[in-house]
């Protein structure tokens, strides 16, 4: 089988390229990613060895670019995206076009040619929930200019399988964390930050829930979507690890050595950010039933996360040198 792989050279993508290369030696991937700020050929730099990867620098706009790297492949698996709720309340058109026009191209590709895409999304279009769990069947409600902009890839993806046939699927996960996030998240921006003796900037009261999945348990249920999810389907991925965001924080600032009041005057309060959904929660029963579980419990999980960090200052200190 050969894939291509939107999106790859960034977090989540560039360990799904990794895995499908560790678990599948007969595959072969096309990473293919416009490399913005996000995108660091370094998450890839342990398979550029490998006769079976390749990378096409390009833009999942560009028809053309598409057509050209879609050559001898089999399927799309689409995690190219602007991803970041801060940016996209300063510039939503940036994410409206690589999220609502970039997937739009792809699925003409694959209606033109008959190929299949899986698109990656997030529990995010749900909107916030103060009870229960959202399921597959759930209303999307997005909130932020980012969530907008994903759901609005979603509905291309169901108008295409419903109107034309294509053989395309939907995963939405709940938040990802590991090696190779790059540092405006929550996790690595805490740890980073920590490492280099600066406070950590916590949105209001700290008590938005999210739900945390370790990014290789993401990417194994991913692949068994691609092999074993039916067309036109909606697969939530979840964590099963609900936290406020400052008991996330605590969870750091302990494993980073810090506790009881001198954790407390490492965390800087910050001004809120606007529409800041106040809970996220999906129920992943659909997936569970292809034979998926998380395997990575969240302390086992946060820990080597840190660990990561604090030992691969050479990854994410060109990035903070970049930012200025």
């Amino acid at each position: 089988m050969r894939i291509l792989v939107t999106g790859a050279a960034g977090f989540i993508g560039s360990h799904f390229a990794r895995l499908l290369l560790s678990q599948y030696p007969t595959d072969e991937v096309v990473v293919f990613d416009k490399l913005t700020y996000a995108g660091n050929l370094d998450n890839l730099k342990d398979l550029k060895a490998n006769p079976k990867y390749s990378f096409v620098k390009a833009d999942i706009c560009d028809k053309d670019a598409v057509a050209k790297a879609m050559k001898g492949c089999d399927a799309i698996v689409n995690f190219a995206a602007e991803t970041h709720v801060d940016r996209s309340i300063e510039a939503a058109g940036d994410f409206v076009r690589t999220d609502v026009l970039g997937t739009y191209t792809l699925l003409e590709y694959c209606r033109r040619n008959d190929v299949p895409l899986l698109h990656i999304s997030t529990d995010e279009v749900y909107g916030s929930i103060a009870k229960g769990s959202f399921t597959e069947e759930s209303n999307i409600e997005p909130n932020s200019p980012y969530s907008a902009s994903k759901a609005g890839g979603d509905m291309q993806v169901r108008a295409f399988v419903q109107t034309y046939g294509v053989d395309a699927k939907i995963t939405r996960s709940s938040n990802n964390y590991g090696p190779y996030q790059y540092p405006e998240k929550l996790i690595p921006l805490f740890v980073t930050n920590l490492i280099q003796k600066k406070k950590v900037p916590l949105y209001g009261d700290g008590l938005n829930v999210r739900d945390w999945l370790y990014v290789v348990d993401n990417c194994r249920a991913i692949d068994l979507v691609l092999r074993k999810g039916k067309k036109g389907e909606v697969y939530n991925i979840g964590g099963s690890n609900e936290r406020t965001n400052l008991e996330i924080t605590m969870s750091i600032l302990k494993l980073m050595g810090h506790s009881g009041a001198d954790a407390e005057k490492q965390i800087e309060r910050v001004k809120d950010r606007l529409g800041h959904d106040r809970r996220y929660s999906i129920d992943s029963t659909k997936v569970s039933k292809l034979g998926w579980t998380p395997q990575m419990t969240l302390d086992n999980g946060l820990k080597q996360t840190v660990e990561w960090y604090v030992e691969n200052g050479w990854w994410w200190k060109p990035l903070l040198a970049k930012q200025g």
